[in-house]
């Protein structure tokens, strides 16, 4: 599923996430699952990820960047 990571875009329906992959080739892998729900919002603050729920709670998830495609990288697909 496509998710559009600007903060301002709710998510559309309940997803679970492991993970986020950017268009450039890098991902934000989550320590630990996360379900968004519908109306949730994301978006990548100072290399983090940021969860806006529609209560207006804010959630920071820990986890790690990483390098999908291209030279270096950790996974080739």
């Amino acid at each position: 599923m496509r998710l559009v990571a600007d903060g301002t875009t709710p998510a559309s329906r309940l997803v679970l996430v492991k993970e986020f992959e950017t268009d450039d080739g890098h991902a934000f892998e989550l320590a630990s699952p996360l379900f968004l729900a519908a109306g949730d919002r994301i978006a990548f603050e100072d290399d983090g990820l940021v969860v806006v729920r529609a209560s207006g709670e804010r959630l920071s998830p820990a986890g790690d960047w990483s390098t999908r495609c291209g030279p270096g990288s950790l996974r080739h697909r």
